[in-house]
């Protein structure tokens, strides 16, 4: 495929194509993202360049589908991110629910970017519970769920999901507002008749209007930041005067907004902020009261409204109280200033520091009575050169000739100032000699250079940081999609991926802990691999061993004596292990040792080379059947082993005497916590109890519970539990007591 930048005439070519047939229009959207999404898509269907896929777009229109589910990336779950839920269920509905009983105005949610339905669906049962039920819900409550992708919608609005959908739903709420059939689960009717779901674009369609609460949640990360600043006012016009807001955690740039006020920032829950402004029709921004609206009207008032909007001068106006009630269009644009920053304390805004510290200067011109003229003063704009302002700060008097404001304006004085800069260093060159002004020239292009990579450098971080966050979270809700794609596909095979995962780390764990030597080989016999315990075994290093043919190795092993096994397991036969060899290892001492040999498998093809595994028996001969004897005998025994795992607390081994004990085969109870077979015990309960192993703080705990087996059976049992934080991974060692006929014999005796 080729590059971003020779592609992008094409790709800009095959969204104008989909914008047009099928009406989704992706303006305001980051082109990184939808370069990224839309090449997954090709890279599934084989099309080598986006000229290439247009071609398979015009002649396979069912593509369209598809190419829209990955571009528009509906991750969604019931109760998503449930911090932040159990904020709206503490602190936001309730309120907005005692709100409604107070004033009997119905209650409007606005859903956007709800995907397939489950975030309004989540709104619906939070609502439900507060309000006594459904059929109150249906009453007074009214949720709109919008979204761009029509697919999405229609299966939101079947309100049918899997049980793998339903697994962040609290049992108590899937059985009270879910109907099962089969294997799906279907959301009750009248939760149903609550939501109404509908397309809608966030950038171009008019907002929901007089909305109690609104949830856009990691839907912004992928609008460029000219997009969001033109959002997020219409969030805030959707909203009724104290109206609620919650956005995903990576929106931190929003969180900032000055529209709203934070009720849980940590969450990015807030509540909306409203403003009285007045707009002159050039742009300008000002607080409007009463009479001044009507002032504004006259015809001077308005000839000077288009001066000052038509200027290129910036001018603000600082209140006595501190406070920035003033801005024109020059100066919105020059200094970054939106309608967000009018009414803020002039101190809190960056224009008060930059380019130049202003707040002492206000106080000397009221002071003075006169203006303070600051000359070429430096500021550095983002995604701009550098200009020189010359700063007047002049106090403004009324008709009574008292101050009511003091006036700012900036001028421009970039080529003064240049010319200037010019002039001297002509003076200056004019007076050395051409020898040294030539290196003169070069030390200052290159230090402008560094000073120019610098400014970039300091301009941009903060962009940067805002951009790779939002990039980070928009690939984490793609591997989020991709990993819900696979789940949907075959969620029998991600458990036991995990299971396997989980093994694969413990095993290596334990082989990082074996004292044995490993020799990878090719097919050639030839070392691929030699690791630590060889080197200090024969004394040859690792990169005297790569690459060298293993059988011509100069070793105190007899290595000619395993060519026909290594011969054989390399013919795709069984492994075998090779007779124990007496050895001479690097310090001349005879060592015993025994070798086994296995085939290198790739997807279980024939081998690509050998494992062959060697161990020193010397002394563990001895030592290997006393180990095995009593594996045997705590596996066999009828007494209740368990190993846990401590972050978890599910099951990752247990004994005969457990699985025969509890009823329950190891595969089940490997996906089970432990506090599921202790009923009325709450699995913060025993995180606490199990709290001082973790930290070290106890070698062991010993506490008594009732433990209830598949067969329903409840019976008491004393539990020691021990912490073995050297095993890779850790190991949370439960040893069981069955103490049901201890106590009885007690209470007869």
């Amino acid at each position: 495929m080729t590059d971003t930048d020779g592609a992008e005439p094409e790709f800009e070519a095959l969204i104008r194509f989909v914008q047009e047939h099928r009406g989704i229009d992706f303006r305001g959207y980051k082109r990184a993202s939808l370069h990224r999404r839309t090449a997954k898509r090709m890279k599934a269907v084989g099309a080598e360049s986006f000229a290439a896929y247009h071609a398979l777009l015009e002649a396979n229109p069912p593509e369209f589908a598809a190419l829209i589910d990955t571009v528009l990336i509906n991750v969604s779950a019931f109760f998503r991110d449930p911090e932040a839920w159990e904020v709206l269920r503490q602190e936001v509905v309730p309120r907005i629910v005692a709100q409604h009983q107070a004033d009997g105005k119905g209650i409007r949610i606005w859903s956007a970017g709800c995907a397939t339905g489950q975030e309004p669906y989540s709104l619906a049962m939070l609502f439900a519970e507060a309000m006594g039920g459904a059929e109150a819900l249906c009453r007074a409550v009214k949720i709109y769920a919008t979204d761009l992708d029509e697919a999405a919608l229609q299966i939101a609005r079947q309100a049918t999901y899997t049980d793998a959908e339903v697994e962040s739903v609290a049992p108590e709420l899937l059985e009270r507002y879910f109907e099962r059939n089969n294997d799906r689960y279907t959301l009750q009717r009248d939760l149903r008749r609550c939501v109404i779901f509908g397309r809608h674009n966030i950038i171009h369609d008019a907002p929901i209007s007089h909305v109690d609460l609104t949830l856009c949640r990691n839907l912004m990360i992928y609008l460029e930041a000219a997009t969001q600043e033109t959002v997020l006012p219409r969030l805030h016009y959707a909203l009724r005067d104290g109206g609620y807001l919650c956005l995903g955690k990576a929106e931190t740039q929003l969180a900032r907004s000055r529209l709203f006020e934070a009720v849980n920032l940590k969450q990015r829950v807030f509540r909306k902020v409203a403003n009285s402004r007045h707009r002159t029709p050039g742009g300008s921004l000002a607080f409007t009261r009463g009479s001044d609206a009507e002032q504004a009207l006259l015809p001077q008032v308005r000839l000077q409204e288009a001066i000052v909007d038509g200027t290129a001068t910036a001018y603000l106006a600082v209140g006595l109280e501190g406070a920035l009630i003033f801005a024109n269009p020059a100066a919105k644009r020059l200094l970054a200033l939106g309608e967000a920053d009018l009414g803020q304390l002039f101190q809190d805004l960056s224009v008060s520091y930059r380019p130049v510290e202003l707040r002492g200067r206000i106080e000397e011109a009221q002071r003075l009575g006169r203006a303070v003229r600051l000359e070429h003063q430096e500021f550095l704009r983002s995604a701009a050169d550098p200009v020189r302002l010359t700063i007047e700060v002049t106090p403004l008097f009324g008709p009574d000739g008292q101050p009511f404001a003091t006036l700012l304006t900036f001028t421009d004085t970039t080529r003064v100032h240049q010319l200037g800069q010019e002039l001297q260093a002509v003076q200056e060159g004019l007076e050395t000699h051409v020898e040294e002004l030539q290196s003169s020239n070069e030390e200052l292009e290159t230090t402008n250079e560094e000073l120019q990579s610098t400014r970039e450098e300091l301009e941009t971080t903060n962009e940067e940081l805002q951009s790779t966050n939002e990039e980070l979270e928009t690939s984490n809700e793609e591997l989020r999609s991709t990993n819900d794609e696979l789940e949907a596909a075959n969620d029998e095979l991600r458990r036991q991926s995990e299971m396997a995962i989980e093994f694969r780390h413990h095993a290596e764990a334990v082989l990082r802990s074996m004292d044995v030597g490993v020799v990878v080989l090719d097919r050639d016999l030839r070392v691929i691999s030699w690791n630590r315990w060889c080197e200090n075994a024969w004394g040859l290093r690792t990169e005297e061993a790569v690459g060298e043919e293993f059988l011509a190795l100069d070793i105190g092993l007899p290595v000619q004596r395993l060519r026909t096994d290594l011969h054989r397991v390399l013919a795709a036969e069984t492994p075998q292990t090779a007779p124990e060899l007496e050895a001479v290892d690097r310090r001349g001492r005879q060592v015993r040792i025994r070798a086994r040999i296995l085939p290198l498998l790739r997807e279980a093809r024939a081998p690509k080379g050998l494992v062959l595994v060697m161990e020193n028996v010397t002394k563990a001969a001895g030592s290997e059947d006393h180990i095995r004897h009593l594996g045997r005998v705590i596996g066999q025994s009828l007494n209740e082993v368990y190993f846990l795992n401590p972050e978890t607390l599910c099951f990752t081994l247990v004994n005969r005497g457990a699985e025969e004990k509890l009823g329950y085969p190891l595969s089940e109870l490997q996906r089970t916590p432990i506090t599921d077979l202790m009923p009325g015990v709450r699995s913060e309960a025993m995180r606490a109890l199990v709290a001082p192993l973790l930290t070290g703080e106890r070698q062991e705990v010993v506490f008594e519970t009732v433990l209830r087996a598949a067969s329903g059976r409840e019976y008491s049992a004393e539990i020691c539990l021990q912490h073995f934080v050297d095993e890779q991974p850790p190991i949370l060692l439960a040893i069981v007591h069955d103490t049901s006929e201890r106590r009885h014999l007690s209470a007869v005796g």
